[in-house]
């Protein structure tokens, strides 16, 4: 496929996304499921060019910012207390379902060598960041699993590729030492972790001297890339380096961003955030097509690699859910020795989280990048796209159901000491003491009397609500319906005097910016 084919590739994926976005909400779909039957659907269209991803490119394309999206808005507090729940899916159930699987691959095919079948086993153990992301955002769970789910994915990748590298070098000179494994793998974490802190604080000193806001958000769309290169580079994590990047320019992003840089910048990431993941999974689906022509056509896979390929599938599923209670069998040991200091997540808990560890891009690119003269290459490229398109088409869209029969809700424990409604009143109190301590000169006399009515009654208004929101929360609505409706009818009105001649573009846009503000802010006070 040359680069024009690729160009209008690209254009007629667009109005695709849209359609199958609108679609999956209308249906009630995670829209990643959508999006990767359609890509498969696309692959199969006739007279469309096979297409061949280069899995390099794919990793360094949409790994870096899709992880430090993640990494930007995650608590770093709870990322800190469940630090040691994450290490072990991220680096423990990696290592241990990448084992089980290599187990049963070497059983299911006893010619295929062992560092082959870890190879598989490498390839389709870490969960995906991206795939995780599109399951986690339609469902709602306790802190504690969804923080150990999105940890999780931020940090098994670096696991993941560091397991193939060596299963790969493994294959290529028989010799495989775990100590060298630990060794390397420390040295990757450690050398990635810095060159993430170098990035960083490079970010913020740059970031904090820079007065346009759009030079801002072009600067943070440079970390995510300039992390990852930096750590490949030198022969570190790039994983790690983004993620880290990513935390840290995330914990000053409050110091360093303004009300306009927040607001244009969350809405950049957010679009763009929204074509990348939406790619990801149209690209999967396009390329299913090669991996089909090249083992000759369904009929092959379904009847010689159908039945061993089913078998991987259960094999991650038990796999993960034994390493998951096995830990959970760990801490209820430790807290009958006197060591509480962590509690187990229990069946239900368990079971949800065992059944979230969706697979993904990482997946894709990993078993596409095997040499063509690789031991079992056309297996494991069938078994990585099945057990994608297995956890995501089951998993995914099963997710939201297995935790309502498990009858997962937030603990109390997730509630933090002041509600939203009490920080909101806080906030407003700050505000009119403020006020009150400008509101006279120095003279005694009031000189502000209309801001000091103003926020003397929003703070009163705040108070009054604060442990009344059930019962007061209706009027609060019927309240800015009414407002949302009298913007509506300003903006009819703005537009009219614009067409009719009565004031020019600058006056429209300006006016317009006004009403878009005020709307804005009666839907986020009103929900």
């Amino acid at each position: 496929m040359h680069a024009t084919q690729l160009f209008e590739l690209m254009i007629v994926t667009l109005p695709v996304i849209i359609a199958l976005h609108f679609f999956a909400n209308r249906l009630g779909l995670p829209p990643a499921v959508a999006l990767l039957v359609g890509g498969v659907l696309m692959a199969f269209v006739p007279g469309l060019p096979a297409f061949s991803p280069d899995p390099e490119l794919m990793l360094v394309v949409f790994l870096p910012p899709l992880l430090i999206d993640g990494a930007w808005s995650i608590s770093g507090r709870y990322l800190r207390r469940h630090m040691i729940g994450i290490a072990s899916l991220a680096i423990g159930a990696v290592v241990f379902t990448t084992l089980a699987v290599a187990w049963i691959a070497h059983l299911l095919f006893p010619s295929l060598p062992w560092a082959a079948c870890a190879v598989l086993g490498a390839i389709v153990s870490p969960p995906d960041a991206v795939s995780a992301r599109a399951v986690l955002e339609r469902v709602t769970l306790p802190r504690r699993l969804t923080m150990l789910l999105e940890g999780e994915s931020l940090f098994n990748d670096a696991s993941g590729l560091v397991l193939f590298r060596f299963a790969i070098a493994a294959s290529a000179t028989g010799a495989f030492s775990t100590v060298d494994a630990v060794q390397t793998f420390a040295m990757l974490a450690i050398g990635g972790a810095a060159i993430g802190c170098l990035v960083g604080f490079v970010w913020v000193f740059i970031a904090r001297r820079l007065r346009d806001e759009y030079l801002i958000i072009v600067s943070t769309l440079l970390v995510p890339w300039a992390a990852y290169l930096l750590g490949e580079h030198f022969g570190f994590s790039g994983v790690i380096a983004t993620v880290v990047a990513g935390l840290i320019c995330g914990s000053y992003q409050n110091k360093i961003f303004n009300a306009a840089t927040r607001m244009r910048g969350n809405s950049f990431w957010t679009v763009a955030i929204f074509l990348l993941e939406a790619a990801v999974f149209i690209l999967i689906g396009l390329s299913l097509r090669g991996v089909v022509e090249r083992v000759g056509g369904f009929g092959v896979v379904i009847e010689q690699m159908g039945g061993p390929v089913l078998i991987i599938l259960v094999t991650l599923l038990l796999a993960r859910y034994v390493w998951i209670f096995l830990s959970d069998l760990v801490i209820v040991l430790l807290r009958r020795l006197g060591l509480k200091r962590y509690a187990p997540l229990g069946v239900r808990g368990g079971v949800v989280l065992g059944w979230a560890g969706v697979r993904g891009v990482v997946t894709l690119a990993l078993a596409l990048s095997l040499p063509q003269e690789f031991p079992g290459r056309d297996f494991i490229l069938v078994a990585a796209f099945a057990v994608i398109l297995g956890t995501v088409l089951i998993q995914g869209t099963t997710l939201g159901t297995l935790i309502r029969w498990m009858g997962i809700r937030p603990p109390e424990s997730d509630r933090t000491r002041l509600s939203l409604s009490e920080a909101e009143a806080i906030l407003m109190q700050t505000q009119l003491a403020y006020v009150q301590s400008v509101a006279y000169d120095r003279d005694g006399q009031l000189v502000h009397p209309m801001l000091l009515e103003q926020y003397t009654k929003k703070a009163a208004a705040y108070e009054r609500f604060v442990g009344q929101e059930d019962t007061m929360q209706p009027r609060v609505e019927a309240h800015f319906d009414v407002v949302l409706q009298a913007i509506a009818a300003s903006r009819t009105e703005l537009i009219r005097l614009h067409r009719v001649g009565d004031i020019d573009e600058h006056t429209l846009g300006a006016l317009q910016k006004n009403l878009d503000l005020e709307e804005l802010n009666a839907i986020a006070v009103r929900a």
